[in-house]
């Protein structure tokens, strides 16, 4: 199908019902917001990473997902950065309950994304406890995965056997094919709700060489990663490097700041807090994002127990490719290259993961 064909989609997922959201342009930085017809994608602009680097600049042609991903993820949606768990007042009555969440359809999803909601599928409704404001925000979801055909600098997610394409968790998916006067999408139904859609759209039968192309596009991706990590026995290289005085130079860069764990689409610690009102005798409950960065985070009696950054950013980096494991029985780690775009001094995971692998061999 053509661009006319994406317009279509976000119609037809208005008709049924959803909330539809996609890749926008704002502040800078494509992120995701509400799209109403394909005028509201980031048409003809592609995104620059690197460590502490992201910059948006013009294609040259009319591409609708020619970047790779911004700060942003379905993450914002799902589990959102602050939520009201209870409100009351003075005269002991509760407020009203929350309305109900909309059911969101997500255009341009790519595979790392879908990776990592799966994660936090594990995280919130697989491990015993179901939590109930992820499985209501969760549930009826709709996802047209975009397969990407241009990784960027950062992106590692084939070394983490998450992408470029797209292999489950979406209804729909699509390969954008464009250049020498050719501008159309190959999609491919993964749901039954999905072929309902396709069916409706309208699309006709891709021809052979379509197919052809659009798995080369992706196939070519996959070489072209800007970063790799190696994963073969790395929550072991990690366990062993607890001690390791190379966290402390890591720490002597890093600023503390919490950017990797916002921008990471599988992070998902949280606090509470309480505020109330007295001019109205008002109070809540909120959850919010927190980060194993932020030094109040693992305070108990007595006092934090990760005083020093080199122990804060040896938690994070540790529970995310190794602990994670034990926990989830997989990686928390997705290979979008988020942490390393949006750190501000560049501290990249990939490159500190290797350097421990080098390291190895002098603790041995």
């Amino acid at each position: 199908m053509g661009r006319d064909g994406v317009d279509r989609l976000i119609s037809i997922l208005e008709d049924r019902g959803f909330t539809v959201m996609g890749p926008t342009v704002r502040d800078g930085a494509i992120v995701h917001g509400p799209l109403r017809s394909t005028g509201d994608l980031p048409i003809g602009l592609r995104d620059e990473q690197g460590p502490g680097t992201y910059r948006l600049f013009e294609r040259g042609d009319d591409a609708l997902f020619g970047y790779v991903v911004g700060p942003s993820s379905p993450k914002m949606n799902f589990h959102p950065a602050e939520t009201v768990l209870w409100k009351g007042s003075s005269d002991l009555t509760r407020a009203d309950p929350a309305p109900e969440p909309p059911r969101f359809a997500f255009i341009g999803v790519r595979a790392c994304e879908l990776a990592a909601i799966a994660i936090q599928d594990r995280v919130f409704l697989g491990s015993g406890a179901v939590d109930r404001i992820y499985a209501s925000n969760r549930s009826g979801s709709f996802m047209v995965a975009v397969n990407c055909v241009e990784p960027g600098a950062t992106c590692f997610c084939a070394s983490m056997d998450t992408g470029p394409r797209a292999r489950t968790g979406y209804d729909l998916a699509m390969t954008e094919v464009i250049g020498d006067g050719i501008h159309h999408f190959v999609v491919e139904a993964g749901s039954d709700i999905g072929a309902e859609v396709l069916t409706e759209l309208g699309a006709r039968l891709a021809a052979a060489d379509e197919i052809e192309t659009a798995e080369r596009l992706v196939g070519e991706a996959a070489g072209k990663m800007g970063r790799s990590l190696d994963t073969v026995g790395i929550k072991e290289l990690l366990y062993a490097a607890a001690e390791d005085p190379y966290w402390e130079e890591i720490a002597a860069r890093c600023l503390t700041c919490a950017n990797c764990t916002m921008v990471c689409p599988t992070c998902f610690c949280s606090t509470v807090e309480d505020r109330g009102e007295l001019a109205n005798g008002s109070a809540e409950r909120v959850r919010k994002w927190d980060s194993c960065f932020n030094f109040e985070f693992s305070l108990v009696h007595g006092g934090p127990h990760r005083v020093s950054p080199a122990s804060r950013y040896r938690q994070w980096m540790t529970h995310k490719l190794a602990s994670w494991y034990d926990q989830f029985d997989t990686s928390g780690c997705v290979g979008c290259g988020r942490c390393i775009t949006w750190c501000p001094v560049g501290i990249d995971i990939t490159a500190e993961a290797a350097a421990f692998r080098a390291r190895g061999g002098d603790r041995a």
